[in-house]
């Protein structure tokens, strides 16, 4: 039973996701205004608590209902568009997640230093590329004036 909801949610956000990639503003509104219902949910629910535990505010049905209800709209939306996860994990962080990746704090000041020395080396094979390349123009700008 619990796969069988799994697998339809699951289906339904591919197929959302399919939808709204070719609406790229309205599928970043969506994902805005489900962070922002979300994160509202989240402010007042521990407003409400915090208001009701110290006697400043009175049950009633909006109260109670107002914040929970923010959060599980805006949960609704983030997991039906796809966007719960990047929202709050990051791109970045499933990727090295995924490839095995250190996060910078693991890494150790060799593994460090060995990037940045890859960056400069690759920044110097970029220079040589693009003297390469004015050298070419140039040369064909000579023997093809316009």
């Amino acid at each position: 039973m619990t796969r069988k909801i799994i697998n339809f949610f699951d289906k339904l956000e591919d197929k959302t996701r399919a939808k709204l990639s070719h609406f790229p503003l309205i599928y970043a509104l969506l994902g805005g205004i489900g962070v922002v219902l979300f994160w509202r949910g989240v402010w007042h629910t521990t407003d409400f608590v915090t208001a009701y535990l110290t006697g400043v505010a009175q049950i009633d049905l909006f109260n109670i209902i107002d914040g929970p209800l923010s959060f599980v709209v805006g949960t609704a939306i983030l997991l039906i568009t796809g966007v719960y996860v990047s929202a709050f994990i990051g791109n970045r962080l499933i990727i090295t997640g995924l490839s095995g990746e250190k996060k910078l704090a693991e890494k150790t000041e060799e593994e460090i230093e060995t990037e940045e020395d890859q960056i400069r080396e690759m920044k110097r094979t970029l220079n040589k590329v693009e003297a390469e390349v004015t050298k070419i123009e140039e040369e064909i700008s000579r023997h093809h004036p316009k």
